[in-house]
Formats: C-alpha cells, sequence, structure tokens
C-alpha cells in the first residue's frame, strides 16, 4: 500500500508499505478520507523527531504513516473481533488514542489520557494518509450515513476538538463567544457555536479566513493584526465582554486577549497546542472570577455525539474544506497547507 510520511523540515514523502494484517483485537479499515489538521504542521515543520520528543511522545529511526483524522470502512476483523463489534463494510471514524483498554480513562473513552501509556495513529504509529490503517476495534465510532467520509475525517479531530471544547464550557443559546484563531478548529468552532444559538465573534489576521469565518455565520470578524481585540470585544458587548472565548491558535497575544476579554464570571478555553502565554494573575483572573480550562479533544463517545450533532442539524461541513487532494499530491498539499491562509485539507482516496 502507499502512505505519506513526514521527513521533517517541510519535507514528505510517498512511500510503500505492506498490506497490514490484523492480529488480536484489530481491525483494518480502507481508508476513504484523511484529513490535515492544524497540528500536522509541527511535524511537517519540525527536524525529523523533534515534535515528537518536545510532546513527550518519543520517536522512531523510520518515520510513521502520517494521518490522524480517519475514515473509512472496515475491510478486515483480527482473532477476537466479532461481527457485531466491527461489520465488514461498516463505514467508520477512529478515535486516535489508544492506551491499556482497562483503566478509568480508557474505559471511559479517554484513552489519550492513560497513564501507561499511548499510541496516536499519526504520530507514533502509522496513521491514515495511507491506503489502509490497522487499529484496535474498541477504537472505531461509527460514522452516521447522513456524513461523508471527508466530513467524518474533520469530526476524526479539528472539528471534535471544536465540539469538545464548546461542551464542557457549557455554550448555550444566547451565548456571546469569542473565537480566536479560525483555522479548521477556529472555523468548526464559529460553525458548531452558530448551531448552537449563540452569538459568534471570529478573531483572525489572515484575510482570506476572515471571510471564510464571516461565511461561517460569525455575527462580527475582528482582524487582530489592525485592531485590539479585547476593546473590540468591549466595544460590541456593551463593555462587558464576552460570556465565553476559545483560542485555537497557540499565541501567547490571543491566549492573553481570550482571557481579558471575557466578562466577569466569563470563561476562557485553550485547545491550541505548544507555547506559552503569561498572564497577571489578579487582574486577569481572580478579581473577575474567570475560569480557564484546558480542553484536549474530545472523548470516543464524545465524537460519536459531535458526528450525530452535525447529522441533526444538517450542518453542511463539507464546506470547511476548501482543498481536497489525492495521496500523490501531499508534497504539494502541505505546502499549501503550511501557509495557513486556507481553509481545510483533505485527502480523498
Amino acid at each position: 500500500m502507499r502512505g505519506v510520511v513526514f521527513l521533517g523540515d517541510r519535507r514528505v514523502d510517498l512511500r510503500s508499505f505492506p498490506d497490514p494484517t490484523p492480529g488480536e483485537g484489530e481491525v483494518v479499515i480502507e481508508m476513504k478520507a484523511s484529513g490535515m489538521c492544524g497540528s500536522d504542521l509541527k511535524f511537517y515543520r519540525s527536524p525529523p523527531g523533534a515534535a515528537q520528543a518536545a510532546l513527550g511522545l518519543g520517536g522512531s529511526a523510520e518515520p510513521f504513516i502520517a494521518g490522524h483524522e480517519p475514515c473509512g470502512v472496515v475491510v478486515a476483523r483480527g482473532p477476537g473481533v466479532s461481527e457485531r463489534e466491527a461489520p465488514i463494510g461498516q463505514r467508520v471514524m477512529d478515535h486516535h488514542y489508544s492506551g491499556c483498554g482497562v483503566c478509568a480513562h480508557c474505559r471511559t473513552g479517554w484513552s489519550q489520557l492513560c497513564r501507561a501509556g499511548i499510541t496516536v495513529y499519526g504520530v507514533t504509529a502509522h496513521g491514515g494518509h495511507a491506503d489502509y490503517l490497522k487499529v484496535p476495534a474498541r477504537t472505531l465510532v461509527p460514522l452516521p450515513e447522513e456524513l461523508s467520509f471527508a466530513e467524518g475525517a474533520a469530526v476524526a479531530c479539528g472539528t471534535g476538538t471544536a465540539y469538545g471544547a464548546l461542551k464542557r464550557m457549557k455554550l448555550a443559546g444566547g451565548d456571546t463567544l469569542a473565537v480566536f484563531g479560525q483555522g479548521p478548529v477556529g472555523l468548526s468552532a464559529t460553525m458548531l457555536g452558530a448551531a448552537m444559538g449563540a452569538r459568534v465573534i471570529a478573531v483572525e489576521t489572515s484575510p482570506e479566513r476572515m471571510k471564510l469565518a464571516g461565511e461561517f455565520g460569525a455575527d462580527a470578524v475582528i482582524d487582530a493584526g489592525s485592531e485590539d481585540p479585547v476593546s473590540t470585544l468591549r466595544e460590541l458587548t456593551r463593555g462587558a465582554g464576552v460570556d465565553f472565548s476559545l483560542d485555537c491558535t497557540g499565541a501567547a497575544a490571543a491566549r492573553r486577549a481570550a482571557v481579558r476579554c471575557v466578562r466577569t464570571w466569563g470563561t476562557a478555553c485553550y485547545v491550541g497546542e505548544g507555547g506559552d502565554v503569561t498572564l497577571e494573575v489578579s487582574p486577569d483572573l481572580l478579581r473577575r472570577q474567570v475560569t480557564l480550562i484546558g480542553s484536549w479533544t474530545f472523548s470516543a463517545m464524545g465524537m460519536q455525539e459531535c458526528a450525530q450533532f452535525i447529522a441533526k442539524k444538517r450542518i453542511a461541513l463539507e464546506r470547511i474544506f476548501s482543498h481536497r487532494w489525492r495521496l500523490e499530491q501531499a508534497d504539494e498539499a502541505y505546502k499549501s497547507f503550511d501557509t495557513q491562509t486556507t481553509g481545510k485539507g483533505v485527502f480523498l482516496l
């Protein structure tokens, strides 16, 4: 089979690998769509193995097949996997983490929090930018018939991450939400927040992405490159500040603004990976009773809930894709995605 690997330093390669054979408790998925996630850029840009080491995920002499937003069809089952658990031909997404399978985190669908150590498909094991993907059957999440394979790939990380954060914040209709960064995760948050009935204000610096935010349901769009987002957000909320803010950038300035723009008793949430931030604890948090939380992706059950929400609300998630690629276009695809001016990209097989 073919598989796309990151070689580091903005180099990718399409290589040949043996077709996978499922072992005990495993299945093989024939890939139909594999999404490109903003977090891929860490591995794309960094020297070989550096990004994995920085995240505490170890390294490998040989690169793994990339792609942690897999969606496809079950084509083979290993020993111990029943027809009921993974029917041949079933349309599935994959919760791209695997832990010990028996701890409290794993049993509740939060295998990425497993203390025994985790496998991350597309990072520390072969991922979805390939013809086939082998994973434990317990990581499968059914894809609703109403959603395309490309939409399932989006839910498998970027869109699911946005949904998980909005649920953690308990966003409700009538709330005002500021979303910092309008890449794939931020655009998903804008779209989902609007569908939940919130007033969404998008904050971005790229003109292309600001335009997309308006098309995806933002009530207002702030150009953080030419105006102070905190002051503008207060003007748009009659001086009070927003109820909720979500930082999808990982940039220090955006993280500070996300905390400072919320109202007294407001909630700010970070989902952007990496980087750091310095806050003035008393004025930024304590004396305004601000809640600051971090949200890392989602549980397997949260992933299924996100897909069902999109299906029930008939959200046209396909619109989030500005580019659709073939595996043999991987080099061109990541050069385009690296500009951080586009919508989401996906490989279709």
